[in-house]
């Protein structure tokens, strides 16, 4: 029984020795406020912002993106809704305020052109729509997060104050370019 668990053991550390080696540790990708800051800084006047700031490759099995948004004031009126088909955003509400909407259905759907940024560096394939009819709404504000898994409807139906966000997109398919770095 002895020799037994000894071999168990050889074969549960090689297999943790083999896993290491696999997969090594890498470097760590920062994102400081102060980058952060300056991309809101520079679309401040525009209505609607959405800026990559990078797309990093974990392990050449999938690509994690780092992005920042903004959306102003919609004095009561829906800002657009988006469907990403095959890439999940988790959003952090930084400031502002706003009803959010997921799921239901995109009311006047477009499906985004293979060459736009949206496709290119934002969120792969894409649909857009004026708004959403029906899904779940629900209040959001600093310190929020929420997670839209791919082919899930979503947008603001109201931002009462203007909101931004920082966004990580889990690209899965490796649709996006890693290595990609804001100018």
């Amino acid at each position: 029984m002895r020799k037994l668990t000894l071999a168990s053991v050889a074969i549960v550390l090689a297999s943790v020795e083999a896993m290491a080696q696999k997969h090594p540790s890498g470097t760590a990708t920062d994102v400081t406020n102060a980058q952060i800051q300056a991309a809101l800084k520079k679309t401040a006047s525009a209505a609607v912002s959405d800026q990559q700031l990078r797309i990093v490759d974990i392990d050449g099995e999938y690509n994690v993106a780092v992005g920042i948004l903004h959306r102003a004031k919609t004095n009561g009126k829906p800002s657009g809704a988006l469907i990403h088909e095959k890439v999940t955003e988790v959003y952090q509400i930084l400031s502002g305020d706003g009803t959010f909407v997921t799921g239901g259905k995109l009311v006047d759907p477009k499906e985004s052109a293979p060459d736009s940024e949206i496709v290119r560096v934002l969120a792969g394939p894409s649909i857009s729509g004026s708004s959403i009819e029906g899904g779940v709404s629900r209040k959001v504000g600093p310190g929020d997060i929420i997670v839209v898994p791919p082919n899930t409807p979503h947008g603001f139906s109201e931002i009462t104050t203007e909101v931004a966000y920082s966004v990580v997109r889990i690209d899965g398919h490796k649709l996006l370019p890693a290595g990609y770095v804001a100018k």
